[in-house]
């Protein structure tokens, strides 16, 4: 690294994650600021069911201000570790629960400001059960779609989010 960080400080903490400003120095004597949103990470999960066909959830994305297709994720709680972060948000949003989880890898989503890492696992031999949503997951829908439904979506636009294009393409690796 050509730099050194003079200043650092929390100057935001938010319950999704926390804004972080550093001043830096690099070598050549030029100062800079750099802006991050420290972010725990969380767990995306790809549920398989038996028949192949793969379980997305519908919701309400605030920030776009419409409803998007993806798989189930979610952000990690404090001292918990990402595969059991993926067990919590599969039961959470499917009703669906699984003994038989697998880490497919992981992704840094926005690594230009944002520490997030989301760790993706693969979820196979689903349980039937009740979902546990709260309360800005109510109107959340569940879809099943087959793989190559699933890959037209993104082709054709529908399917947008990144950590779900990332999912399903690491889920097709092992396929191969």
């Amino acid at each position: 690294m050509n730099f050194k960080v003079k200043k650092s400080e929390i100057v935001f903490k938010g319950k999704v994650f926390d804004l972080q400003v550093d001043e830096i120095e690099y070598e050549s004597g030029n100062k800079a600021v750099r802006e991050v949103a420290v972010h725990p990470g969380g767990a995306v999960i790809v549920p398989v069911k038996n028949d192949g066909k793969l379980i997305m959830v519908k919701q309400f994305r605030y920030p776009f201000q419409k409803f998007m297709l993806e798989l189930p994720a979610g952000k990690l709680d404090k001292g918990e570790g990402p595969s059991k972060c993926a067990e919590r948000e599969l039961k959470e949003e499917t009703g669906y629960s699984s003994k038989n989880i697998s880490k497919l890898g992981a992704i840094t989503t926005t690594p230009g400001f944002c520490s997030e890492v989301l760790h993706i696992y693969l979820a196979k031999d689903l349980q039937e059960g009740n979902h546990n949503r709260e309360e800005g997951e109510y109107g959340m829908e569940l879809f099943e779609f087959t793989l190559d439904e699933i890959e037209e979506k993104i082709t054709n636009g529908k399917i947008i989010d990144s950590k779900t294009i990332c999912g399903i393409h690491l889920y097709k690796n092992i396929l191969n």
